[in-house]
């Protein structure tokens, strides 16, 4: 099982507005953004399963996991500001994987690293607000981030 319906569930939060967003700030087609947003999602759940598995930040991965389980599902409407409130922890773990995730994207699709940091800073916002929503409905502090990601479980 691969995390293609993470990916699946970014790009619908996304929408078409930000996607067109995005594919400007790229220089390219709705269709090439997506595959970008898609690089993107893969590297930083890559990361952020990477980091969840390394002594040094397990524990800042693992708290932010609990905390986006046992935090209430952003009110709907006020998505921004509500995924800024509840992502805590888990905000500041993805911002920390937005350069490392930046850098593959870069090297896997050929675009300047700083162009693909712009849209991934785009991308965080919605891929938090997705595992916020993931974590609520699953409440899955015991099965953790591989639940919420999807795909393989270590």
């Amino acid at each position: 099982m691969s995390d293609e319906s993470f990916q699946d569930d970014v790009l619908t939060e996304l929408g078409d507005d930000r996607l067109q967003e995005i594919a400007g700030l790229l220089g390219t087609d709705a269709a090439g953004a997506q595959e970008v947003v898609g690089s993107s999602v893969s590297a930083l759940s890559g990361e952020l399963r990477q980091a969840a598995s390394e002594p040094h930040s397990a524990d800042e991965v693992r708290q932010a996991v609990e905390e986006a389980t046992s935090a209430e599902p952003p009110l709907q409407g006020v998505a921004g500001f509500g995924g800024l409130v509840s992502g805590g922890l888990m905000a500041g773990v993805l911002g920390k994987l937005a350069k490392p995730a930046a850098n593959a994207v870069a090297k896997k699709t050929g675009l300047p690293p700083a162009t693909v940091s712009r849209a991934i800073e785009l991308v965080v916002p919605v891929v938090l607000a997705v595992i916020t929503k993931r974590a609520a409905g699953k409440k899955a502090g015991a099965g953790g981030l591989g639940d919420i990601l999807g795909g393989p479980k270590k």
